[in-house]
């Protein structure tokens, strides 16, 4: 083997024994969907170690670590499996802030089966014109599909200041709008609401920490990430999804 490839089959080593510590760590901490992608990873690595190394003993000894990683690997995904059918399943996306390629066809069109019919939205921050527009850009992913979305059910608060005509107005278009869709808005306001969640009637629940309005403000009307939600930088914040045998309706 030349040197070149020596150096090359090295650093795979090293790359892939970083992978399978950091899926092994993952793995103690049961976060096991982030373990399961560090596994794969690592195995994937350490495969292409014993196709790239000469030194049969070596090869062994990959081909038996590798063996054991694969049988660990196949344990968490029915772990995981078992947890989606025991409606226990958890899923954690920490944005990051400033980061990009969190429009909300990204966070949602996983769990948007085409059996979704009925979706509820509770979010205390559909006030303002720019979460106004938030909550269309929302109602527009529903109504792209491939769910077949027939009633949408919002839950908000009222805004105390000058601009509760502007919000009522602008729920009562966009009501009037997806009507042409075949679709039902229904509104509510109640002045209590503190949570933001999103639940889909296929059993899927989305609780982001700052709601649909997680997004920031873009530099101008005319800036990339203005039309774009996937180029627009977001604010910090968690995304928690799971699973529930039953959907609570308000």
């Amino acid at each position: 083997m030349s040197r070149a490839g020596g150096d090359g089959t090295a650093a795979l080593e090293r790359a892939g024994a970083e992978t399978v510590k950091r899926a092994v760590e993952l793995d103690l901490a049961s976060r096991f969907q982030e373990s399961l992608v560090c596994y794969q990873e690592g195995i994937d690595l350490l495969l292409q170690v014993v196709k790239g190394t000469k030194d049969e003993a070596k090869k062994q000894r990959y081909r038996q670590k590798i063996s054991e990683y694969m049988t660990r690997a196949e344990d968490i995904k029915k772990h995981i499996e078992k947890e989606k059918q025991d409606s226990k399943y958890h899923k954690q996306i920490r944005i990051e802030e400033n980061a990009t390629g969190y429009s909300y066809e990204k966070l949602f069109q996983e769990y948007l089966t085409e059996i979704v019919s009925e979706v509820w939205v509770e979010d205390p921050y559909i006030r303002h014109v720019h979460q106004l527009y938030n909550f269309l850009r929302f109602c527009e992913m529903l109504v792209k599909g491939p769910c077949k979305v027939k009633t949408i059910h919002l839950l908000t608060s009222y805004d105390e200041g000058s601009g509760r005509n502007q919000q009522t107005s602008g729920l009562e278009e966009i009501e009037q709008s997806l009507r042409n869709y075949g679709v039902t808005l229904n509104v509510s306001f109640s002045s209590s609401i503190h949570d933001r969640e999103i639940r889909f009637n296929n059993g899927w629940m989305i609780k982001i920490g700052r709601g649909l309005d997680y997004f920031k403000k873009p530099e101008g009307r005319f800036s990339i990430g203005y039309c774009d939600f996937d180029l627009r930088p977001c604010h910090e914040t968690t995304v928690d999804v799971f699973h529930t045998k039953h959907t609570k309706k308000m």
